[in-house]
């Protein structure tokens, strides 16, 4: 939960958005705001501010012409271009520092203006010492057991050809080799390549490139730090109920016939389960309700997760006999359709089965009385005559 309670904090901070709030007006511009991207950089590395163009109320700062200007808070002296100062200059809607320096912290004002309107924005400027990387690392997450890509981030500035990257990286400090069957590092890209994410994935990820600049190269340093969060297990559902294509039933019966379906991991609300009668909602080919889809039962069984959906006969009738009905599941994964059938019970069935007893004991019984008579037949036939 720590970790996840920084990595909101750290994409709070790191947001390219606005918010906008009204300040007290500097050299009677009309609108001034707060740019929210809050700057954190390397000692000694090259940093691009850039003066952002958003749109507020009225005002439309990419309407105007691009006459721009940059200040440091608390200073009168504009910053000027190349020619006067080699470190920090402006070029455009850019402050470039090549380094930039601890002191170089602070509050940072564009200010953009046309013969008829200037509007400013601040931006916030923290410059950290290298051996505190970690503490302003780039948060990103990736779902385990799946491929995914790290990617370095804020480094166009320093390459205007976008397929000309050449970075090296490290994980919690060892090099990543190019030979490492887990991790692709693309030429020309800012991003690395996992095949397959593993919960001990996660960690710090450092990428490095060099940046040549009129004969002085620089190094700029991303810090990455990596969350693995388990993903849900990907399954299809299954339907497992019913396991039979027909279920009998007598003409007039009421009949339950549930449909049963396993989702495994994944959470039941992801699943959608449905009867359908020809192809069709049930309660359009039943419209007097005769035959209704019942209450949506979620269940747990060993740690699975299963749901049950009841189809209910009021009163089975032969146009029942001669009706499709399907169970669909389905859910983002995939789906599975069960068709099944409901067929007459035999009539008279039970009666038969009901008599074979009493038949059994009337025939013993019967065999029973005929062969005591035949012996008394036999007796009188065989009698010695009295003389």
């Amino acid at each position: 939960m720590h970790g996840l309670f920084f990595v909101l904090v750290m994409c709070t901070v790191r947001v390219s958005a606005f918010r906008l709030h009204q300040v007290k007006n500097i050299e009677n511009c009309p609108d001034h705001t707060v740019f929210f991207k809050h700057y954190y950089e390397l000692h000694g590395e090259p940093v691009v501010l850039k003066c952002p163009s958003p749109r507020y109320k009225h005002m439309d700062f990419s309407a105007l012409t691009p006459n721009i200007t940059w200040y440091k808070n608390g200073s009168n002296t504009v910053i000027s271009g190349r020619d006067e100062d080699s470190r920090i200059w402006a070029k455009g809607n850019a402050l470039w520092f090549l380094p930039v320096m601890l002191e170089d912290s602070g509050v940072y004002i564009c200010t953009k203006r046309n013969s008829s309107y200037c509007a400013e924005v601040s931006i916030h400027l923290t410059v950290m010492e290298k051996t505190a990387a970690r503490e302003i690392a780039y948060p990103q997450v990736l779902f385990t057991f799946t491929s995914g890509k790290i990617v370095c981030p804020d480094l166009w500035d320093f390459a205007p050809n976008r397929t000309s990257l050449e970075l090296k990286w490290y994980k919690d400090a060892l090099p990543l080799e190019d030979d490492n069957e887990r991790f692709i590092i693309l030429k020309g890209s800012a991003s690395l390549i996992m095949t397959s994410v593993l919960p001990t994935d996660m960690g710090y990820y450092t990428c490095k490139m060099s940046f040549p600049f009129e004969g002085v190269t620089y190094e700029i340093t991303r810090t990455i730090q990596l969350e693995t969060v388990e993903q849900e297990k990907r399954i299809t559902p299954i339907i497992v109920y019913p396991a039979q294509k027909t279920t009998s039933a007598a003409l007039g019966s009421k009949m339950t016939l549930p449909c049963k379906v396993f989702v495994g991991l994944s959470s039941h609300f992801q699943t959608d389960v449905e009867w359908l009668a020809n192809d069709t909602s049930v309660d359009v080919v039943y419209k007097q309700s005769r035959v209704t889809e019942g209450e949506r039962l979620e269940i747990v069984e060993n740690g699975e997760n299963f749901i049950e959906v009841p189809l209910i006969f009021d009163s089975v009738e032969e146009v029942d006999f001669y009706t499709d009905f399907t169970c669909l599941a389905q859910n983002r994964y995939g789906y599975q359709v069960l068709p099944t059938r409901v067929e007459q019970e035999a009539v008279g069935l039970s009666w038969y089965i009901a008599m074979i007893p009493v038949a059994l004991a009337c025939v013993i019984v019967g065999g029973i009385c005929m062969h005591k008579c035949w012996n008394r037949r036999a007796d009188k036939g065989y009698s010695v005559p009295k003389v």
